[in-house]
């Protein structure tokens, strides 16, 4: 008989989770090496990795297979994907190091928060514009990545478009979690 541990480990989406985590080393082989066809495998493979993404929560959903792993492990692969996607394009010249530097201090601010919050058996649920920040944050890596024109589009600039998106969300999104943080912790008299 499987343990508890053994199903959650091996649920789709937990195990969807794990692929996205699986691509990270593939992304950094792709990554590597600039050229047209390292640039669109690396987009391809962190296309698939963000489609594991939305699927992943929409079977935990759809068939009630939610665990405390999933709930750990698809965010952490979330934000290691996207974190180490920005870090690998840093020295290609493909995305501003300041902007790298925002997202990513967003992310762990707000992982903190929500790490505090939890602690104190208070669940900061992931807004709406959280899940918008994701989407746009995917499509500017996966732009960023492809980086070259393919079919007369400038996908760097397509990827540029979207990333200035994504930083607007995330402070958005960033500024929204500190302040149902202030709420519950410390609310107004």
């Amino acid at each position: 008989m499987k343990s508890r541990l053994q199903n959650d480990i091996t649920n789709l989406p937990n195990t969807l989770s794990g692929i996205r985590l699986a691509c990270i080393p593939i992304l950094f082989i792709f990554l590597n090496f600039q050229g047209r066809w390292t640039s669109f495998f690396a987009a391809l493979v962190f296309g698939l990795a963000a489609i594991t993404d939305i699927l992943d929560g929409y079977f935990a959903r759809r068939y009630g297979t939610v665990t405390v792993l999933g709930k750990f492990l698809d965010p952490l692969a979330d934000k290691l994907l996207i974190s180490f996607t920005m870090i690998m394009l840093i020295p290609l010249d493909r995305i501003p190091v300041w902007v790298v530097i925002i997202i990513i201090g967003r992310e762990m601010a707000v992982t903190g928060l929500r790490g505090i919050a939890v602690s104190e058996g208070i669940v900061i649920q992931a807004g709406t514009l959280g899940k918008y920040k994701t989407i746009f944050q995917s499509t500017a890596m996966a732009g960023l990545c492809l980086h070259y024109p393919y079919f007369d589009v400038d996908f760097h600039v397509v990827g540029m478009v979207f990333l200035w998106g994504a930083l607007i969300l995330t402070l958005w999104s960033g500024w929204d979690y500190f302040r149902q943080f202030k709420q519950v912790f410390f609310p107004a008299k």
